[in-house]
């Protein structure tokens, strides 16, 4: 293991046991309740977080193989999440949080099994208009950043909820 690859699981494992921390103080009323920017539920947005882990760390690891991203757009992931939404609107915390725990550790071990050369490799990416990313660069704009956007979101959006 790399100290690279430590230092970005450990910061995907900050992020989501700050987020799964965050979630467990909600209350009902508070994981059924929507942001005033992202419509999405609270808890709806814990799961997607857990959900898309494995997702973000199969197009990194396709980049760490040298192999570019293709054939995904943004459209997409927005319609990926909008299902997601949908499905999981009803999300109950327990199980929400748990497959936080479940993905984000699985997700911080494929991390750590990385080495500085796959980390460093680039390779054009759909998402980014085919930009040429290195792994790492996904890896943190992605599957690292996710957890930390979205409690970000939450927490901003607390005191607007509370005015209501």
């Amino acid at each position: 293991m790399s100290q690279r690859s430590e230092a970005l699981a450990v910061r995907l494992e900050d992020g989501a046991l700050a987020l799964a921390t965050f979630a467990s103080d909600l209350t009902e009323a508070e994981w059924q309740a929507r942001g005033p920017k992202d419509r999405r539920k609270f808890g709806v947005l814990v799961h997607h977080v857990a959900t898309m882990y494995p997702l973000e760390i199969q197009v990194a690891l396709t980049l760490a193989a040298g192999q570019a991203v293709s054939g995904v757009t943004w459209d997409d992931i927005h319609q990926l999440n909008l299902r997601h939404a949908v499905e999981f609107d009803g999300v109950k915390k327990a199980e929400a949080l748990e497959l936080l725990r479940k993905n984000s550790a699985a997700a911080a071990a494929a991390i750590r099994a990385l080495s500085d050369e796959e980390l460093d490799k680039a390779a054009p990416v759909s998402l980014n208009g085919d930009a040429p990313l290195t792994c790492q660069f996904l890896l943190e704009d992605h599957a690292v950043r996710h957890s930390y956007h979205h409690l970000a979101a939450m927490r901003a959006a607390m005191p607007v909820m509370a005015a209501r």
